[in-house]
């Protein structure tokens, strides 16, 4: 028996296993940036937390709260919501220093954030609508390749020492992959499960990668 067809005999374990880790790294990552942002005030920071704030109660959401009968149908679409949201608040994080925007007081209710919150749920609702993922999907492709680009130059621009940007562009790159490689998945295969284990697999190591930068900023 292949690692492929085993995991996939005892899927269930599987995906309360990689939830509970990326939910867990996200919190870690929450916790951990919110600690650097109050040493240092760098709104870059604390929207970058909040990106993995959202991805955290996104996978918790899809992956635990459907055990509970309360939420339903709303699972999805909960789900969509704070995942687009994440993506919006991590390609903010790098655009807010570069383009010098405002400073507010909540990182979470503010004129900008808010247009991100009307676009997450109009995506949403055409999901809902066309019943698709579609544009959860290229939502996702377009904003991690925005967030590639900029992650690059900021790359070039520190330095190859700059391990963490390292780190951070490497990341940028492989969630990009995995955003593509999964909407090809659903529409071409139609959510082939032997090839979304790999897109499951890049989405973990996405996730470990930041929490390594982190801890090893935060040690620093």
């Amino acid at each position: 028996m292949d690692i492929y067809s085993f995991i996939l005999g005892n899927k269930e374990t599987f995906k309360i296993i990689y939830a509970a880790i990326i939910v867990f790294t996200c919190l870690l990552i929450v916790l951990k940036t919110n600690k650097l942002f109050q040493l240092s005030s760098h709104s870059g920071i604390r929207y970058f937390r909040n990106a993995f704030l959202f991805y955290g109660i996104a996978f918790f959401v899809r992956y635990f709260l459907v055990f509970t009968d309360i939420f339903g149908s709303i699972i999805t679409p909960l789900f969509e919501f704070f995942i687009i949201m994440g993506g919006f608040f991590l390609t903010y994080s790098l655009l807010s220093k570069r383009l010098n925007l405002k400073f507010y007081y909540s990182s979470l209710l503010n004129p900008i954030i808010s247009i991100f919150y009307l676009f997450a749920i109009i995506l949403v609702l055409f999901d809902i609508i066309l019943k698709t993922s579609n544009f959860m999907f290229l939502s996702q492709i377009v904003l991690f390749v925005v967030s590639s680009s900029i992650s690059y130059i900021n790359y070039k621009e520190a330095g190859s020492k700059n391990k963490f940007l390292k780190f951070y562009f490497s990341a940028m790159i492989l969630i990009l992959l995995a955003w593509i490689l999964n909407f090809f998945v659903f529409l071409l295969f139609g959510g082939e499960r032997s090839i979304l284990i790999n897109v499951y697999i890049l989405n973990l190591v996405f996730f470990l990668i930041f929490l390594y930068g982190v801890i090893k900023i935060t040690k620093n």
